[in-house]
């Protein structure tokens, strides 16, 4: 048996920039009541979102991904080229294949980097960073990208009372590099796949093909949610789920800084912080007001508002916590670059 070269490296990573990009139209409550019977004040005490980001015509997966990376890497005080992998979470690259992270790549001007794309719903970005630290730390890229973006409004059912209000567009990215000391703990991730049809795409793709509904006719499979048992679940499992990323980074309540949950909706981050008894001294993301739940892209979009707001300073502790679709979730101590 011929021997094999094993590959060694960054003892550590951490997040070295954070960047965004929100689609310029700004869509109110008003523009959505009347096609779900309801009202803005029924939005708000639902969800706590007043407005949300809708993207335009021009404003594609692609486009949103390469703006946010930009500023990720500038951030970074990185050249693109040393970007050598590329993780994108997304659930709405409606191309099967292949992945947009390769579009991505070369839009960007990398020199060839690895690019590949993750489906696990709201919880990709988390998922993206524990895998970003792990290809760090063991020799297989130096700087990796991740993006998470999405550009929900085309599977969204405007007419669907359950999640016509909340879903939005967007795009978030980090870039994670090596580190001397720990900037990234230990991911806490699973799913319950118990509760597969809780959030889901409502048809199968075959079935709109095979169907009268003819390919090109603009029909497709919409986004489908189970509001009530969503809460219940992520309101307290995932509290749970965060304090045992707290306990595997070795961080107590008093130590953290900075705590942004996915941006699901106000009720389940309320929920999440009570559970959870966070002191008063913890900052909170609560973007969705402004920006709705834009799934994979909520967390980077949310950390990235609260450092531009000075709520998350560099240096700061948080905690990066998500659950989506399947139902998979996942949960990191990170420090803000």
């Amino acid at each position: 048996m011929a021997p094999i070269t094993g590959t060694t490296g960054a003892p550590h990573a951490r997040i070295l920039g954070v960047g965004a990009y929100r689609p310029a139209r700004i869509v109110p409550n008003s523009e959505v009541v009347d096609a779900i019977d309801s009202s803005d004040e029924w939005i708000q005490q639902r969800s706590g979102i007043r407005t949300r980001r809708w993207a335009g015509p021009e404003e594609s997966v692609q486009m949103m991904s390469v703006e946010a990376s930009r500023i990720a890497i500038e951030r970074a005080g990185l050249d693109v080229g040393q970007i050598d992998c590329i993780v994108v979470a997304t659930v709405s690259h409606l191309l099967q294949t292949p992945a947009v992270a390769t579009a991505i790549a070369h839009e960007l001007g990398t020199d060839g980097a690895a690019a590949f794309d993750i489906s696990a719903a709201c919880s990709g970005f988390c998922h993206g960073i524990a895998l970003a630290s792990d290809i760090v730390r063991a020799g297989s890229a130096r700087h990796v990208l991740v993006v998470g973006v999405e550009r929900l409004t085309d599977i969204l059912d405007l007419t669907d009372r359950g999640t016509a209000f909340i879903f939005a567009d967007g795009a978030g990215a980090a870039v994670v590099g090596p580190s001397d000391t720990p900037g990234i703990g230990p991911v806490v991730w699973g799913s319950d796949g118990e509760k597969f049809d809780l959030i889901r795409q409502r048809e199968d793709w075959r079935d709109v093909v095979g169907s009268d509904t003819q390919p090109g006719s603009g029909v497709m499979p919409h986004l489908t949610m189970q509001g009530n048992p969503v809460f219940r679940w992520a309101s307290f499992a995932m509290a749970k789920i965060g304090q045992q990323a707290l306990d595997a980074a070795g961080v107590s309540l008093d130590e953290l800084d900075v705590f942004v949950p996915h941006q699901a909706n106000m009720r389940i981050i309320d929920a999440m912080a009570r559970s959870m008894k966070l002191p008063e001294s913890v900052r909170i993301a609560r973007d969705v007001a402004d920006q709705g739940n834009t799934s994979a892209a909520s967390v980077p979009l949310a950390l990235d508002r609260m450092m531009a707001e000075g709520e998350a300073r560099s240096g700061d502790t948080a905690l990066l916590i998500a659950f989506g679709a399947g139902l998979s979730y996942a949960a990191q101590v990170v420090t803000v670059p």
